[in-house]
């Protein structure tokens, strides 16, 4: 068997807002046809197992049905999405930009790629590099394996949370998108958020996507498993079986810090405050233009007549508000996601699994087993906080 960990999914999602259009094709897309190239050689393969993201199918709403993604298909209608197209306009920008330095080749080469990522993402359809830079992976992944005699198993992820049970429940590494709440809210430096808490947020523990993993890996290799279809997508997510809200998070933050407060270093209690929720992203433009922009464009004025006195201090505003107008541009989609993703192959998987000892348990990657409000409280958010937030 072989694996292709190309990112485990919302690893990198969490850096997506800085991802590199050129280091992104690397890893996601060449990364997957280079192992694909490795693949054929061996002989005894049994498998090939590929970890992409739920998130390739963008945003649309409805049902999401677990289907391989075709060599040139987009999200965009009137769109034929060439990857060969792409590497090369890649390089050619990357030389235009060699042959007119401006003395600060890497910062600007770095600013160029990250903005040819997402304005290429959005042209098709895609909502940022990560996403569409995966789901390219995946349409090279069927090109290269076309009429071969490799099974390939495709798991998607959605949102990946802190491991539920094993090895160790609440452990986690990196931040993940819904995270950004529970943080600020811990710091008590965080009034406000986008989000409508109405709307399903998809998410699944870590360690249930390393056991629907290695179930695919058993069905797709042992010879006794019934003949399954070369590609074979895998939706390891929960908003079929067991949704959960984005109330039932915030309503668990809440409960958890009333019932553990936070203390200062003076040793005093730290209140815990209501946020406030925006629920389109034309109500936090608004906002933060009357809170923050205008204040801002206020002290520029000023910085002018003081003859750039304030100048230090307007500049790290400035980058501080671009920088969280960015990150909702970037991140505003997953707030507001309405689709629903199928999970009928994955549902199979389980189906076909004896579940017969205590130890078989081990392996369970069933989200509707998981009491949603119990694992944020005592499992989820205790984990960011020690292994996170530290």
């Amino acid at each position: 068997m072989l694996y292709v960990l190309n990112d485990f999914d919302d690893a990198c999602m969490a850096m997506a807002i800085t991802c590199r259009y050129d280091v992104s094709l690397d890893v996601n897309v060449l990364g997957v046809k280079h192992l694909c190239m490795f693949a054929k050689q061996c002989a005894r393969l049994r498998m090939l197992m590929h970890v992409s993201t739920a998130f390739v199918s963008g945003f649309r709403e409805g049902l999401i049905l677990e289907k391989p993604i075709k060599p040139g298909e987009s999200l965009r209608e009137g769109t034929y999405l060439d990857v060969d197209a792409e590497l090369r306009l890649v390089k050619e920008v990357k030389k235009s930009l060699a042959a007119n330095g401006d003395g600060d080749g890497d910062s600007t080469e770095r600013k160029a790629m990250k903005e040819l990522g997402l304005r290429r993402a959005r042209h098709f359809g895609w909502s940022n590099t990560y996403v569409f830079t995966k789901a390219m992976g995946e349409a090279v992944l069927g090109q290269q394996l076309r009429g071969g005699d490799v099974p390939v198993a495709v798991m998607r992820p959605s949102i990946i949370t802190s491991v539920r049970r094993d090895p160790l429940p609440g452990w986690m590494q990196g931040t993940r998108t819904i995270d950004s709440i529970i943080i600020g809210y811990a710091k008590q430096n965080l009034s406000c958020f986008l989000a409508d808490l109405r709307l399903v947020m998809d998410v699944i523990p870590g360690d249930m996507v390393v056991n629907a993993m290695m179930a695919a890996v058993v069905a797709h290799s042992e010879a006794f498993a019934p003949p399954l279809p070369q590609v074979v997508v895998y939706h390891a997510t929960s908003s079929l079986r067991n949704p959960a809200t984005y109330d039932v998070l915030y309503q668990s933050g809440r409960r958890h810090f009333y019932e553990n407060p936070r203390v200062g270093k003076d040793g005093r209690v730290i209140p815990t405050r209501e946020m406030y929720f925006f629920t389109s992203i034309a109500r936090f433009h608004l906002y933060m233009t009357l809170i923050y922009k205008v204040p801002l464009e206020i002290l520029h004025l000023v910085n002018l007549l003081l003859c750039g006195l304030l100048s230090r201090l307007y500049n790290d505003l400035n980058r501080k508000y671009k920088f969280v107008m960015h990150l909702v541009d970037v991140y505003g989609p997953f707030a507001f996601f309405k689709g629903c993703f199928d999970d009928i192959n994955l549902e199979r998987l389980r189906l076909a699994m004896a579940m017969k000892t205590p130890e078989d348990q081990m392996f369970n990657f069933d989200p509707k087993t998981i009491d949603w409000d119990d694992y944020f409280t005592r499992i989820h958010i205790p984990g960011i906080l020690k292994y996170v937030c530290k």
